[in-house]
C-alpha cells in the first residue's frame, strides 16, 4: 500500500490536503474513512483507486440524484442502460443507443441534469473516472449533495492505494 505521501506525490495533491491527510492520518485507508467529501472525492477519481465497474456506477448514482430534473425520458433511459451495462446486463450496441438518446437530451437547455445522464451512461463507453467527474460535478453544488456522495463512496466501493 503506497504511504500517504507517496499518494499524494504521485497524484498531485494539493498542500492543504495533503498536510491535513498526514497530521490525521495513519494509511490511506484512514484517509478514506475520514477525509471532507470534498478530498474524498478527489481520492475516489483518482487512477487505479477504484474498479472501472465503481467509478460507473458511482457516475450513474451521482445522475441519480438530480433525476428528477430530467424532463426527457432519454435521459432516464440512458441511466437505466448504464446501469444494466455496468453490471453486464446490457449490450454495448444497447448503450450507445442510450447514450445517443441521452446526448440529444442533453442539448436541452432546461437543465444541467440531462448533462449528468449523458455523462453517465458515455462514461460506460469511455473513461469511466471521466463521466464520474463529470456526472459529481454536475451534482455536487450542495453540502448535503457533497456528504451524500461521500457516504455512498464509503459504502459502495473498495478503494485500491497499492
Amino acid at each position: 500500500m503506497k504511504t500517504i505521501q507517496e499518494f499524494c506525490a504521485s497524484n498531485g495533491a494539493c498542500k492543504e490536503g495533503r498536510d491535513w491527510a498526514i497530521a490525521n492520518c495513519k494509511d490511506m485507508n484512514e484517509v478514506w474513512q475520514t477525509a471532507s467529501p470534498h478530498w474524498l472525492r478527489w481520492v475516489a477519481l483518482r487512477s487505479g483507486v477504484l474498479t472501472t465497474k465503481e467509478l460507473r456506477l458511482f457516475a450513474i448514482w451521482s445522475a441519480r440524484q438530480v433525476q428528477h430534473l430530467m424532463p426527457d425520458k432519454r435521459s432516464i433511459k440512458a441511466l437505466d442502460v448504464a446501469e444494466l451495462h455496468a453490471n453486464g446486463k446490457a449490450t454495448d450496441d444497447e448503450l450507445a443507443a442510450a447514450a445517443d438518446g441521452a446526448y440529444e437530451a442533453a442539448d436541452c437547455p432546461v437543465s444541467y441534469a440531462p448533462r449528468a445522464a449523458y455523462a453517465a451512461a458515455v462514461g460506460a463507453i469511455r473513461a469511466a473516472a471521466d463521466a464520474a467527474a463529470y456526472a459529481v460535478i454536475v451534482v455536487s453544488e450542495h453540502d448535503a449533495a457533497r456528504e451524500a456522495q461521500a457516504q455512498w463512496l464509503r459504502e459502495n466501493t473498495n478503494p485500491n492505494f497499492a
